[in-house]
């Protein structure tokens, strides 16, 4: 392409370490400003290359393509909660419709937030809200005028330079005639120092006959060492290469713009309740590491988590990445059809805005996750939902000992996440995602 993809730049420098700044011109010498209803442009170094701010990029929401402008404020923003996070672009669209009336930073909902704050940081190579990179235009119509797919220069033959019957030859193929090899024709071919006609076996002078004949021995063997380098290996043709599949060559990097089916990613409801043993403060650590600590009581942690989980039967060899929130309140419809567990205190209020508000309903839906104190007796409400909640105990937190001799709660996760594989195979869940 002309120029770099402002995206991949993003990616990039972010994965270096080198954050770009944001200036008030595209003049590289300009003050940098942390205001981004005064900025313009969005600087990179190594190499520099500055973008306008309003520059539309790759990322997709609602049809229309994102500029650069809400993708950087979206970066920035990627630790606060998601009422700081509108709250803040509500300000800054404020002081940019004070400014110039034009600009607006489009405010993404929490999926595509994080889909694409998870693509930036590398742990995803691949988003379904990104499209893929457009071939260059000049590269394209290169191969089509080369290939004869395209007008242009018709296909002059090897060894042809400059213009030829009144045809000017384009530079770009004339610089890759530059770099064949010159073939010889037919009779060229044919020429050798040793002689290529011998008279027949009965006759006593080889040159002398009137009915001689070719023999072009020589030329076989000096041809059969030039294909004996070239014609591959029976062990290679046979047994490297799947039956079937065309060979890969590693020196091509797969098309960009080439669409793979993204497997949907699960979803797991966590109840916001002040209450709650399990919170998006140490949820992960109980998840993923299988140890209980308490929850943290600052608003600072993020408000979405995602973790990854293998459950052999569904995907045996690749793991599945679940999203955690603890608020459904930036849900599309179709979310709803990803929930596969809901961790509850058995406060009903926790369902006020849920799709199902009746928990016997919802339960039927999404498995439900009770977990209390070890010893300690179930809530009334939690028993009245019936089967549809699984209801486990951790040991007490202990002030001072720490997760030393928390043994036990390896034993609880690992019956929660049986059991969310359990109820995700019933409902359809298959390697590509539900009902496939």
């Amino acid at each position: 392409m002309a120029e770099l993809d402002p995206l991949l730049r993003l990616r990039q420098s972010i994965a270096a370490n080198e954050a770009p700044i944001t200036t008030i011109s595209s003049d590289p010498t300009s003050d940098p400003t942390d205001n981004l209803a005064l900025a313009t442009h969005l600087q990179f170094s190594n190499p520099q290359y500055t973008y306008p701010l309003d520059t539309p990029t790759r990322f997709i929401s609602s049809d229309k393509a994102v500029d650069l402008r809400s993708i950087w404020f979206a970066w920035q923003k990627k630790d606060v909660a998601i009422p700081d996070y509108i709250a803040s672009a509500q300000e800054l669209n404020e002081e940019l419709a004070s400014k110039d009336g034009t600009s607006k930073v489009q405010n993404l909902v929490f999926v595509e937030r994080l889909d694409l704050i998870t693509w930036l940081e590398g742990a995803s190579e691949e988003s379904e809200y990104i499209k893929g990179l457009e071939p260059d235009a000049s590269a394209t119509r290169s191969a089509q005028v080369a290939s004869g797919a395209a007008g242009g220069v018709s296909t002059i033959p090897s060894g042809g330079a400059g213009a030829r019957g009144g045809r000017t030859v384009d530079p770009r193929l004339q610089e890759i005639y530059n770099g064949e090899r010159r073939m010889g024709d037919r009779n060229s071919v044919l020429r050798g120092i040793k002689p290529t006609v011998s008279s027949p076996p009965h006759s006593p002078n080889h040159l002398s006959t009137n009915n001689p004949i070719q023999d072009f021995s020589h030329v076989r063997k000096i041809a059969e060492t030039f294909l004996s380098r070239s014609r591959p290996s029976k062990s290679l043709t046979t047994t490297s290469l799947p039956v079937g599949k065309p060979p890969i060559n590693p020196s091509i990097p797969p098309n960009p713009s080439t669409k793979h089916h993204r497997r949907p990613d699960p979803i797991i409801l966590l109840s916001p309740s002040a209450s709650s043993l399990l919170r998006l403060s140490n949820i992960k650590s109980f998840l993923a590491d299988g140890i209980y600590t308490p929850p943290h009581s600052t608003s600072t942690h993020a408000n979405i988590l995602h973790l990854t989980r293998l459950l052999p039967t569904i995907d045996p060899h690749r793991p599945l990445r679940f999203i955690l929130v603890d608020t459904p309140e930036q849900f599309k419809p179709d979310y709803w059809n990803r929930v596969v567990a809901v961790f509850t205190t058995g406060q009903t209020w926790q369902f006020k805005g849920y799709k199902w508000q009746d928990p016997r309903e919802l339960f039927k839906e999404a498995l439900g996750v009770y977990v209390g104190w070890r010893g300690e007796d179930l809530p009334a409400s939690v028993k009245g939902w019936g089967r549809g909640v699984l209801s486990v105990g951790v040991e007490k937190w202990v002030e001072g000992k720490g997760a030393a001799g928390r043994w036990r709660d390896r034993e609880v996760v690992e019956g929660i996440w049986g059991r969310v594989e359990e109820w995700m195979r019933g409902k359809g869940w298959g390697k590509e995602g539900l009902g496939r």
